[in-house]
């Protein structure tokens, strides 16, 4: 299971039981105070969504590894290439 689908999941799963809550479905009658707490919960949701998303992005950031192999290999490629055009009559300026 992707991540999106696990995530879709849980959302529509939140939104459904929000939704329960706030339209009185169940046979459970909830205090007026309960309501009140429950009515903002979808934008509380977004933004601990978005605290988690900034953080996740800030580690990864910090934790991003240097591919010190893939990048010699890379310039190795660009002298190949630059030697190839040479070859058929290309100029470097």
């Amino acid at each position: 299971m992707t991540k999106l689908v696990e995530w879709v999941t849980f959302a529509g799963l939140a939104f459904s039981l929000w939704i329960t809550l706030i339209a009185d479905f169940l046979p459970v009658k909830l205090p007026c105070r309960a309501k009140e707490v429950i009515w903002p919960m979808p934008v509380y949701a977004l933004i601990v969504f978005g605290c988690y998303s900034l953080a996740t992005v800030g580690y990864r950031v910090a934790t991003f590894n240097d591919c010190f192999e893939a990048s010699e290999s890379l310039k190795q490629e660009i002298k190949d290439a630059r030697q190839d055009l040479t070859r058929k009559g290309f100029k470097f300026d």
